[in-house]
């Protein structure tokens, strides 16, 4: 019998009453539409509303119900009853806001009219819509191309999105970075230099055929809830599921089914981990080598006993480079080193290598606990290494499946939201619409970050999002964003963002995707991407919330308008009035991908745009996959001290990125506050610290800026030693924004070096 896995912080299993009551307590809170049971009920099906939470795929053989708690939570949010009116100003300065806590931010409710901030009163004002875009225009075209970043959140569908993408081209510059750029921007650079494709390979039919799947540093408990399901009946038909993760992630220890009378009914848990391997933050490399080793180890005794070969080696002499070098480094590689520096023991890693050894078909799962690291594209390289040892990319039930965060995070890459050219086709834009796109590449959030802190960025659009919040160096960022001369953000709720106004600052109000779009031409639909690469049309149908607001789309045309010379070519005008036009230029910018686009909509499970690594073609530089023989064994860029703590930055199970839902995190037993250090015992014990003591945290980063992040509460949790945690974003302000993946630039957030400070004034 396999052992019981335990979670001892947690207050019961994933999934169950404990997701039904989480979602209750937040309908009291936002007292939403009473229509939002029927949002609930058409989410993620042909024909329906996509989430506007995560961007887990929707199945083609869907079930009565196709959401999930944080699902339901975002729906609940943009459903609510609250109104941040125009009025509300009348009480309230911006400065006076910054005190608010981002949960309080939240709860004003949706945002009524287009707003400009007066600086003469410290508060934002009415202003029309065309006054709006007309000053933005002015201010843009004022302003030298270079000094302008056009930021997305991940949110917008592929329609505004194009368009985005086409108003910053037109308008002169490449600066398109996304909110990809904090979290799996290590993905995109990363498998595309190994296997040649900037996302995952698998489809929804290879979870169904998986015998194993293996996952490093993803939570889908609370990132991913509806991911449990495939898991579950995975485990019912005999799959082996092995987990590493510094944090003990309730999601991958039991679940309980709410769409299963009989598990509500009698609690019938199912248990998902086969093996949970905490490994140290940051220690990913060297345990992903031990797991490489126990195949190699494997080999050798096959090929000793004249036995079946381990590793595929037809598939590696075919289609990968690298191989040799690789094997060299396993076989030189002391199991004393690989233990130090994951902090595994050799036992536990090699009952998670016999897993993958026994198991045919394995699938790779990992997510920003592998990308946000000074090595996080090694991280991703080496779970391309493991799966490539046994040809696990490219056929059926296996593969790399780094889950994604926001709902068209990935879709709005494909359609042209990208800071690099090489990823444009710039030759199809100058065709359709009649002018030389720019030709340099545009900035990362690291390089907009930098910039505005040297003055050198001027103006910030912002479709989405709560930047100012979800940035390194957070306190730096908030004086670098108000000496813009300008800044805009497209919201549908305050957030901190809009606490920090430039000269010149806009708030748009916009849409939901699940309110009813009307333009010219009647009813618009829009559409998403998710993380398996497949398209899905969403319909909005309920009452906005204010009859001021415009939609994403209208908003970005509105801007271009004002913006951008008139063109005979540019018909931002028709565009909004008819979405399907839109969609008409995506295929003939991309036809290869969206062939027969308006058609294919709303098939069930989205229509598929291809990958061409799950087909086993590698469109690499070596034209094969790519063995990599990674410099060192562990994803930072600093050394071990005493004193130094590799902080892991976390969300809890109430909250959605920066959107804070409530002070619940039941998953970790803690509620009420956010304002804590998670700790295990023996570290809290040498430090000579106890729990419930109040501390700061201090950046130990080494270049000589102050970080602090004080107020924090001593609380036990199961960690690994040396391995502390405190949640996104509050804990943002201890991460330097020099501190990053090397490849990609996405912030190094799951291990900071931070040491602990006891300050005498503090209330124990």
């Amino acid at each position: 019998m396999p052992k019981v896995m335990q979670n001892p912080e947690s207050e019961g299993p994933s999934g169950g009453w404990g997701s039904v009551k989480s979602i209750a307590r937040i309908i009291g809170d936002e007292r939403p539409s009473p229509m939002v049971l029927e949002e609930l009920a058409r989410q993620n099906k042909p024909g329906g509303v996509m989430c506007v939470s995560c961007a887990w795929p929707k199945p083609v053989n869907y079930h009565p119900f196709e959401f999930c708690e944080n699902g339901a939570k975002a729906t609940i949010s943009d459903l609510t009853s609250a109104r941040c009116t125009r009025e509300f100003w009348t009480d309230h300065t911006v400065t006076a806001l910054r005190d608010w806590k981002d949960y309080d931010l939240e709860q004003t409710g949706r945002l009524t009219h287009p707003l400009r901030y007066d600086r003469a009163t410290d508060r934002y004002v009415e202003v029309a819509w065309e006054d709006a875009f007309e000053d933005i225009g002015r201010t843009l075209q004022s302003i030298p191309r270079e000094s302008v970043v056009f930021y997305s959140s991940g949110h917008a569908g592929l329609e505004a999105s194009y368009l985005y993408a086409l108003l910053a081209r037109t308008y002169g510059n490449n600066n398109l970075p996304q909110s990809s750029n904090m979290c799996h921007e290590t993905t995109s650079v990363g498998l595309q230099k190994v296997i040649g494709s900037p996302v995952g390979t698998i489809v929804w039919d290879d979870l169904e055929k998986a015998d194993a799947f293996f996952f490093f540093g993803q939570n889908p408990g609370s990132n991913s809830p509806r991911f449990l399901h495939p898991l579950q009946e995975a485990k019912k038909r005999g799959a082996k599921i092995v987990t590493f993760n510094p944090v003990m992630e309730q999601g991958l220890v039991s679940f309980v089914n709410p769409q299963s009378p009989v598990d509500m009914l009698t609690g019938r848990e199912t248990q998902i981990s086969d093996e949970y391997l905490q490994v140290r933050a940051g220690g990913d490399i060297a345990a992903i080598l031990g797991l490489c080793k126990v195949i190699v180890e494997a080999d050798d005794a096959a090929v000793a006993n004249r036995a079946s070969r381990v590793l595929d080696v037809p598939f590696i002499e075919e289609h990968t480079v690298g191989f040799d070098s690789f094997i060299d480094l396993i076989r030189s590689t002391e199991w004393e080193t690989i233990e130090a520096e994951s902090g595994l023991t050799e036992n536990a890693i090699r009952r998670a290598g016999e897993i993958y050894v026994q198991s045919k078909r394995v699938i790779g799962v990992y997510g920003m606990g592998l990308t946000q690291h000074s090595q996080g594209a090694l991280n991703v390289a080496m779970i391309v290494n493991l799966l490539l040892l046994r040809g696990n990319i490219g056929r059926e039930g296996a593969g790399c499946c780094p889950v994604r965060g926001h709902s068209n995070v990935q879709g709005q890459r494909t359609v042209g939201i990208a800071e690099k050219t090489k990823l444009i086709p710039m030759d199809k834009l100058k065709s359709l619409f009649d002018f030389d796109p720019p030709t340099e590449d545009g900035v990362t959030i690291v390089d907009a970050v930098k910039g505005m802190m040297a003055g050198k960025i001027k103006a910030t659009i912002s479709l989405g999002g709560n930047l100012v919040r979800a940035v390194p160096d957070q306190k730096a960022m908030e004086n670098a964003w108000a000496q813009q001369d300008l800044t805009v953000v497209v919201s549908t709720k305050l957030n901190r963002s809009h606490l920090f106004p430039g000269a010149k600052s806009y708030i748009l109000p916009c849409l939901s995707r699940l309110e009813r779009d009307e333009q010219a031409t009647g009813a618009q639909s829009v559409t998403t991407e998710d993380s398996f690469s497949h398209i899905s049309g969403s319909v909005g149908k309920r009452t906005p919330a204010s009859k001021h607001l415009r939609s994403e789309l209208a908003i970005v045309t509105g801007i271009a308008r004002a913006t951008v010379a008139p063109s005979p070519t540019l018909k931002w005008d028709e565009w909004t009035g008819d979405y399907s036009l839109v969609r008409d230029l995506i295929e003939a910018t991309y036809p290869d991908q969206f062939e027969h686009y308006n058609d294919r909509m709303f098939k069930p499970g989205g229509f598929y745009r291809g990958n061409a690594a799950h087909e086993r073609v590698w469109k690499t530089e070596e034209k094969k996959a790519v063995f990599t023989t990674p410099k060192q064994l562990n994803a930072l860029a600093f050394s071990d001290a005493e004193g130094r703590y590799r902080l892991v930055t976390m969300r809890s199970n109430d909250q959605f990125n920066t959107t804070i839902y409530g002070y619940s995190d039941r998953f970790r037993g803690i509620e009420g506050t956010r304002d804590v250090v998670l700790m295990c015992a023996d570290d809290i014990q040498s430090a000579g610290l106890h729990e419930g003591q109040v501390i700061t945290l201090v950046s130990d980063f080494e270049d000589g800026i102050t970080r602090e992040l004080p107020g924090l509460t001593v609380t036990k949790h199961n960690l690994p030693p040396g391995t502390i945690g405190a949640y996104y974003p509050e804990a943002n302000v201890l991460v330097a924004v020099d501190h990053h993946d090397e490849l990609s630039k996405t912030p190094a957030s799951k291990a900071v070096p931070v040491r602990i400070q006891v300050k005498t004034h503090a209330a124990q």
